[in-house]
């Protein structure tokens, strides 16, 4: 039986210069849809990679990030995490956890947090691969080279599919876009905190540790 790392793939580009790779996957000169079983294979075998999908089957394999990204989004995952363990109403995840959202696309978040009750439903054992959900609340921070247009549409595709909060962070500009369910997008200009509304009671996330 041939495997998922069997097959070509073609269309491979590296939109805006950011080092993304993005491709389909085919197999007799027709697009190859990945079962959930075989998208999970395929990025087991190659788990040193941070890998995507999109509600198109388009496959999506992003760079490792730089030493002041990775920093900054340590900061925001230890942040949530922490008002988490007190607040006990949900789990955090960090951006190494993928959510198949109800729209088809997996995804990975750079921090989520998911409420309890909404956990309850999956096994053990149907915990140990993608979560078939969307996040309660989703952040992406953004880096350097990532295109603001491609991380807007990221945050809509979340709040489209379940997510009640979003936040993405740009600490280039000092800016963050405030994604609601059922609102429009609020940009907020050099806050010193940003708060979790209704949806994270009580957690304030102290960006003056991420500018």
């Amino acid at each position: 039986m041939q495997t998922v790392s069997d097959k070509s793939y073609s269309k491979m580009f590296i939109p805006n210069n950011s080092g993304t790779l993005r491709f389909k996957f085919e197999e007799n000169n027709k697009p190859f849809e990945f079962t959930d079983d075989e998208f999970w294979d395929f990025c087991r075998q190659n788990d040193d990679l941070r890998i995507e999908m999109t509600k198109e089957g388009d496959v999506i394999i992003m760079p490792p990030t730089g030493a002041n990204t990775g920093e900054r989004n340590s900061e925001i995952n230890f942040q949530l995490k922490l008002w988490a363990k007190k607040d006990k109403s949900g789990k955090t995840y960090d951006s190494s956890t993928g959510f198949k959202l109800p729209n088809g696309a997996i995804v990975s978040p750079d921090a989520s947090w998911v409420l309890a009750e909404r956990l309850e439903k999956f096994t053990a054992e149907q915990r140990e691969r993608f979560l078939h959900l969307s996040p309660d609340f989703v952040v992406e921070l953004r880096s350097a080279s990532e295109s603001l247009k491609v991380t807007q549409n990221k945050m809509s595709e979340y709040i489209e599919n379940g997510a009640r909060l979003g936040w993405l962070i740009d600490p280039k500009y000092k800016k963050v876009h405030i994604y609601r369910a059922g609102g429009e997008v609020e940009i907020l200009e050099n806050p010193k905190i940003v708060s979790g509304e209704d949806v994270l009671q009580g957690f304030m996330l102290d960006l003056t540790e991420i500018w």
